[in-house]
């Protein structure tokens, strides 16, 4: 854990520091595997699966072939497997033209005569999907090369826990408040490691990713029974106790809040802790409270930002429910503390605290585990700093503002 990691050679932590990081993480780590271990939810308790088709009826693919009989409203389509069908019109809100791909439910079994024997479903976007995956893919890859790759491959991980434990767990009924610690801390510590290395620098963001994580859940925990957030705000609300009756709404409003923010929480300390090491790279004399200082004025900057980050990433994601609050005739704090939005003002608010409050542990936690201030490597040597342009010139304004006031 005390090596190097590839951002450049900033020099390893000290004996004493690597063990503390050391047996604090096992410690995490060992808690978290327990968890794990205690909320696995037993086979017979995960709810089976519901059919997503009624019986007697099917699902075909089928590509529009004509326009709509502006009388009836029925559609010419071709199917798949060869031959001409027809399919209801799905109304005005969804606009079809000829060469769209669909698909509908055949109702044929079960409808009756002088009934279309289709139905809309949906529009097939497997294609385009595929498509914009494989760019995601291959642009993180050719722009981060091994490391893009290592951070696909940990994001592959991630859902593999999402799917294989967080959701079972939750559908079974298990306490909501420890799945969202587990799965939080286990994905973080696949993720990180894989995507950037086991050096004491990363083991000193997973620290601070954690402690951000534990701060998360506990301001979340506190702030979802003060605002009352159900989680019957909306259309899986009025699903989910019918499929899954151990499920708990509150529990799983709680659990979101806390996943929310987990990116952004993952960036900020990672950023933080490289900031640490880059800066006692180019500075080898600096004390550990002249670390503080310049790295903080970074993440002084990155909260401005992320802050912008969680804000809009909400309001991109339910700017329809937004335009609707609008249209209402109701005063600014009674939209706000509304059903749905509160539950999203909640999740805001809660990852923006959590977050900002991980920048400062997270840069307390890196200026004790860098390597001390010394005049052996007043050149620099064996600190060198990171090659990363993008990295460093956040590092560089932040040291060279710390020189300015120093000399002023």
């Amino acid at each position: 854990m005390a090596h190097a990691s590839s951002h450049g050679s900033a020099g390893p932590a000290a004996p004493k520091t690597t063990f503390f990081l050391v047996m604090i993480l096992v410690s995490a780590l060992l808690a978290t595997l327990a968890g794990l271990w205690l909320l696995w939810p037993d086979g017979g308790d995960v709810p089976d699966r519901v059919p997503n088709r009624a019986e007697g009826t099917s699902f075909v693919d089928v590509t529009i072939s004509g326009p709509a009989d502006p009388a009836t409203g029925s559609i010419p389509v071709e199917l798949d497997d060869g031959g001409a069908s027809r399919m209801q019109s799905p109304g005005p809100s969804v606009p079809l033209a000829e060469g769209d791909r669909i698909t509908a439910v055949d109702i044929s079994q079960v409808a009756q005569p002088g009934v279309d024997p289709l139905v809309f479903m949906d529009f097939q976007r497997e294609l385009p999907i595929a498509l914009l995956a494989v760019a995601y893919a291959l642009v993180v890859i050719l722009v981060a090369r091994w490391r893009g790759l290592a951070a696909m491959a940990g994001l592959g991980l991630a859902f593999v826990v999402l799917l294989g434990f967080t959701m079972p767990a939750l559908l079974a009924g298990q306490n909501a408040f420890g799945v969202a610690l587990v799965t939080s801390s286990l994905i973080m510590f696949v993720t990180l490691y894989l995507a950037h290395g086991l050096s004491a620098r990363t083991s000193t963001a997973l620290l601070g990713t954690l402690v951000g994580l534990a701060l998360t859940a506990g301001i979340a925990a506190w702030a979802s029974g003060a605002a009352q957030i159900t989680g019957t705000t909306d259309e899986a609300s009025a699903f989910l106790p019918s499929s899954a009756p151990a499920a708990d709404l509150r529990g799983i409003a709680l659990c979101g809040i806390v996943l929310a923010g987990l990116g952004v929480l993952n960036d900020v300390t990672i950023t933080q802790a490289s900031a640490v090491w880059e800066l006692r790279a180019v500075a080898p004399t600096a004390t550990r409270a002249e670390l503080f200082t310049s790295a903080m004025r970074i993440g002084r900057d990155h909260i401005a930002s992320t802050v912008y980050t969680i804000a809009f990433a909400y309001v991109g994601a339910a700017l329809p429910l937004l335009m609707i609050v609008w249209l209402v005739d109701q005063s600014p704090l009674t939209a706000l503390t509304s059903g749905e939005i509160a539950e999203e003002v909640v999740r805001t608010l809660v990852g923006s605290i959590g977050l900002v409050l991980a920048i400062p542990v997270t840069t307390a936690i890196a200026t004790l585990a860098v390597p001390g201030p010394t005049t052996e490597h007043a050149d620099g040597a064996g600190l060198e700093p990171s090659s990363d342009p993008e990295l460093m010139a956040p590092v560089s304004e932040a040291w060279a503002a710390q020189a300015r006031a120093t000399e002023s």
